[in-house]
């Protein structure tokens, strides 16, 4: 059965995934990258265990895939959602607050509208969540656990700077 193999695959390598995540990632790249308009351009930091991962042709293309995507998406904010700066969730949740207050709705509907409009915030804002720009199918967090499972060590998106003309 195919489709049996490939769910046991995926789940064979989810566990790889999970065990790597919790080694340490002090090697990496960081890699510039500038839109070919020339008013767009990213740095990223993404690290890895190993120095020969490092050099290695697929890591680096993951590395330069990942920055195409953060300067493809003017959005983006933070890493993570544990990366969002307070003061920003605050304002996001009490926007988010005050237009559903503004239905009537009971306060506990209210708390579930506003959980189901922060995941949809966090998967505008987060790169890690942002489905990817070259198939939507799966985000940045599945392309880089592609890769652990790929390449056998913990990979980890550290931190990006987008540079934009203008703004």
């Amino acid at each position: 059965d195919v489709e049996k193999a490939k769910e046991d695959l995926r789940k064979k390598g989810l566990a790889i995934v999970s065990k790597k995540a919790t080694r340490g990632a002090k090697d990496g790249l960081v890699y510039a990258y500038i839109h070919h308009n020339g008013k767009t351009g990213v740095l990223v930091e993404v690290n890895c265990e190993t120095d020969f991962v490092a050099r290695n042709e697929e890591f680096h293309e993951l590395v330069a895939e990942i920055a195409m995507h953060i300067a493809a998406k003017p959005g983006s904010l933070a890493v993570s959602e544990e990366d969002i700066p307070q003061d920003e969730l605050d304002k996001e949740k009490a926007v988010h607050h005050e237009q559903a207050a503004q239905t009537g709705k009971p306060e506990n509907v209210i708390e579930k509208i506003i959980e189901g409009k922060l995941k949809k915030f966090y998967s505008e804002v987060c790169v890690l969540n942002q489905p990817w720009v070259k198939d939507d199918s799966k985000t940045i967090h599945d392309m880089i656990n592609e890769a652990v499972a790929k390449m056998g060590e913990n990979i980890i998106l550290r931190r990006f700077t987008r540079f934009q003309i203008g703004e």
